[in-house]
This record gives C-alpha cells, structure tokens and sequence, in this order.
C-alpha cells in the first residue's frame, strides 16, 4: 500500500523541494539517485509513503530482504543527515555512506533512530547495502516550549504536542 503523494507538495525528505521535483522523481524511475545522500533521502520518504517496492529497488540484492513489514500506524516526523561526504569520484570501489537521525512517532511515543548506512555503486546506480545503528532506538523526550520534532518550526505545545 503506497500512500500517495501530491507532486507539487512538500517532500517528506526535507530539503524544501516539491515531492515532484526530488524523491518522486527517484520512486517514478524518471531519475536516478546521483549521490548516497540523495539515495537515503528518497528511501527515507519511501518508508513515509510506505512504497516497498522502490525500498526493495534501491536495496542492494546482496542484503535486500525478502519482504518487508511497513507499519502504516508508523508516522516518520523528520529527517537530518548528519554527515554524508560525497563519495571519492576516483575510487574504484563505488561506495559511501550517511549518517542520519530519523524521528517517528508510534503509539503515541515520539523517538529517534541514529543510524550510519553503507551505499553502494554498481552497474551505474547507487544501492543501500546496510546500516549500523549508532544508538539504540530511543525515546525523545521533548518538553511543550521545545521545538515540535515534525519540523514544522512551532513550539511543541502548538503543534503535535496539542493533539495529546
């Protein structure tokens, strides 16, 4: 079940581009992830869309499971890579990293997934291979007057904080 999305609407990835413009344009086929960053973030915004099949697409088959289980009642707040150098365009190997900080919400409790994911270059495209947790998955702990984690730049307090 792939939730849709406007074109002309916000990119769940957060670079301020329209969906159209940046990840819908990788989930479509009508382009292709230039970059390691550019890949984490269209698979980011394919976990908020739950589209398992661009996931599987842009899995590397050596570690690509064999089906996976997207919770829809799993809502992804925001994304910030952390570090993604951009990869040596002179080496041989093809391979690169981000790292990333992934908030979600899930029964009612708001945390945070660190995660360091290794990339690959084959066969003119960048895959996901794996990913090394930073830290444990954790809760956040986020008080009223802090800054709400979806990323809509109010308060907490006014933002989702207000719904509980």
């Amino acid at each position: 079940m792939v939730v849709e999305w406007m074109d002309d609407a916000a990119c769940p990835c957060g670079l301020g581009l329209s969906y159209g413009n940046c990840c819908g344009a990788l989930h479509s086929g009508r382009a292709m992830a230039t970059t390691p960053e550019q890949l984490m973030r269209s698979r980011y915004s394919a976990y908020v869309l739950l589209n398992d099949h661009y996931l599987c697409q842009s899995w590397h088959v050596s570690t690509r499971p064999t089906e996976l289980d997207l919770t829809p009642a799993m809502q992804w707040l925001g994304l910030t890579i952390t570090d993604a150098p951009a990869p040596d365009p002179a080496s041989i190997r093809g391979e690169g990293w981000v790292e990333f900080s992934a908030r979600f919400s899930l029964s009612g409790r708001i945390e945070q997934l660190r995660e360091r994911s290794r990339f690959v270059y084959e066969q003119g495209r960048w895959f996901y291979v794996d990913g090394q947790r930073q830290t444990e998955t954790k809760p956040v702990k986020i008080r009223r007057n802090d800054p709400c984690p979806c990323g809509s730049g109010r308060k907490h307090k006014q933002c989702c904080g207000s719904a509980h």
